[in-house]
């Protein structure tokens, strides 16, 4: 070979090299979306280039209930992105749909088998693992489970991979009236005529008229015994709060009490929904 094309190669291959060890700058959106630019903007965080989707297959002992299963290696698994009521335990009380949605689980992972794909954050506070459950036809069981209406919607950020496929598909179980959508126990309710108890996860109507903030949260004020918290370290995936000022919304999340005073928390826009 002559010398002119071995230059000629040696530079190729160096042009290639710098352009795969080039860095991308991006950010996610609330739907999970990753945008990138060749030139920062002030929300850019460094994220890798070229990284492929990794599934791990592994093999199932035990369906526990609706979101969580364990592992024959001993591991909890806790699906991403979803909540599905409770089953009956010595620690709780069963909601209505738990024991439908772990059926429906069981029967999904009757082969004994299942992929695992993780998100930015691998385990909980529980040490549980966190992850999309994937059959091997490709199915996405995070997301049928939430398109049976067996499921809703628990965005937790950092984790939003697939949020934008998730809200479609509890858009569509909502619109048909399946599973949880056609049941008393979830209707939604008015913040100004709440019954004595309320515990657990709720659709809460009503329309901010306030914005209030704190070190660590920013609050709306939907009366004097009900407001809605959002951290300030995940204000960025929201559009501008005031812009919900005055709108009629269905809030969901799980509520807390103090009192007299209830409160729910809200991680990711898709539990704020504009009427």
């Amino acid at each position: 070979m002559k010398p002119a094309t071995h230059s000629l190669i040696l530079i190729s291959l160096l042009l290639q090299a710098n352009f795969l060890a080039a860095d991308i700058l991006g950010r996610q959106d609330g739907n999970g979306q990753t945008r990138s630019a060749d030139k920062p903007p002030a929300s850019a965080s460094l994220i890798q280039a070229f990284v492929p989707t990794s599934r791990h297959k592994y093999d199932v002992a035990k369906v526990y209930d609706g979101d969580t299963i364990t592992l024959k290696n001993g591991e909890r698994v806790r699906l991403l992105g979803i909540n599905t009521p409770e089953i009956e335990s010595r620690f709780r009380q069963a909601e209505a749909g738990g024991q439908r949605a772990k059926k429906w689980l069981q029967e999904k992972l009757s082969s004994g088998e299942v992929y695992l794909e993780f998100d930015t954050q691998q385990r909980d506070k529980y040490k549980r693992l966190l992850a999309h459950l994937f059959l091997e036809n490709g199915e996405h069981l995070n997301k049928e489970i939430v398109k049976a209406g067996l499921a809703t919607l628990c965005i937790i950020p950092p984790n939003l991979s697939y949020v934008k496929e998730l809200k479609k598909a509890e858009y569509h179980a909502q619109q048909q009236g399946l599973g949880i959508w056609s049941m008393a126990a979830y209707r939604p309710l008015s913040v100004n005529h709440l019954p004595k108890k309320v515990s657990g996860w709720q659709r809460f109507l009503a329309t901010p008229k306030e914005l209030t903030s704190t070190r660590k949260y920013v609050r709306f004020i939907l009366n004097k015994h009900v407001d809605v918290r959002i951290a300030k370290e995940h204000l960025a995936l929201f559009p501008d709060l005031k812009m919900y000022l005055g709108k009629r919304l269905e809030i969901r999340g799980w509520t807390t009490k103090n009192k007299d005073h209830y409160s729910i928390l809200v991680r990711h826009p898709s539990a704020i929904i504009l009427l």
